[in-house]
C-alpha cells in the first residue's frame, strides 16, 4: 500500500467522537506524525482550554486556535483538531487544501455519554447553548468540510483508522 511522501489527514468532528484516539493510531497505521492542535493551543498558552474558556471566552479560544492552526506547519501528519475548528472559514480552507479532511460522525447520545466521562473538557460554545445546540449548529459545518465521513459510535477505534484508511485510499483514487 504506497503512500503519498506528503499524506495529511485532518480529522474534524464533535468532543467525543474520538479524534484524539484515533488520530493516534491513523498516524502509526498510516506511518505518519500525530498532532493535536488542542495540546498546540494548550501549549502555547500554558492553560487548558477549560481554563481559557472560563477566564477570557469562548471566542476567545476560537482566535487562538485560528491562529495556532493557520500558524502552525503542516507536514505530513494526521491532525487532530479542536471540535470548533469548522466555524473558522480560514482554518478550514487551509486544511481542505493540504488534507484530506475525515469526519468523524457520532450521534448526539455518544458525544453526551462521552463528555459526561470527562466533564472539566473545554468546548467553545456560549455558555446558555446546551450541547444540543452546539451539535445541530456544527454537523452541517461538519458535512460540508468533509471529503470523507465515518460514522463513530459503535465502532472501536482501531477499526475505525481502518476504516478512515480504506475511505482514504478510494477516495484519493
Amino acid at each position: 500500500m504506497a503512500r503519498h511522501p506528503m499524506q495529511v489527514v485532518s480529522l474534524i468532528g464533535m468532543p467525543g467522537s474520538g479524534k484524539s484516539t484515533v488520530g493516534v493510531l491513523l498516524a502509526k497505521r498510516l506511518g505518519l506524525a500525530f498532532v493535536d492542535t488542542d495540546l498546540l493551543i494548550q501549549e502555547q498558552e500554558q492553560a487548558t482550554l477549560a481554563e481559557i474558556i472560563a477566564a477570557r471566552g469562548h471566542e476567545a479560544l476560537r482566535i487562538i486556535e485560528e491562529q495556532v492552526l493557520l500558524d502552525m506547519n503542516i507536514g505530513a501528519s494526521v491532525i487532530s483538531t479542536g471540535g470548533s475548528v469548522v466555524y473558522s472559514e480560514a482554518i478550514m480552507d487551509r486544511l481542505s487544501k493540504t488534507s484530506s479532511v475525515v469526519y468523524l460522525r457520532s450521534q448526539l447520545a455518544t458525544v453526551e455519554y462521552r463528555i459526561s466521562l470527562a466533564p472539566d473538557r473545554g468546548i467553545a460554545s456560549p455558555g446558555n447553548h446546551t450541547l444540543e445546540d452546539v451539535y445541530n449548529e456544527r454537523v452541517p459545518l461538519y458535512e460540508r468540510y468533509a471529503n470523507v465521513t465515518v460514522d463513530v459510535d459503535t465502532t472501536a477505534p482501531e477499526t475505525i483508522s481502518g476504516h478512515i484508511v480504506s475511505a482514504l485510499d478510494s477516495y484519493s483514487g
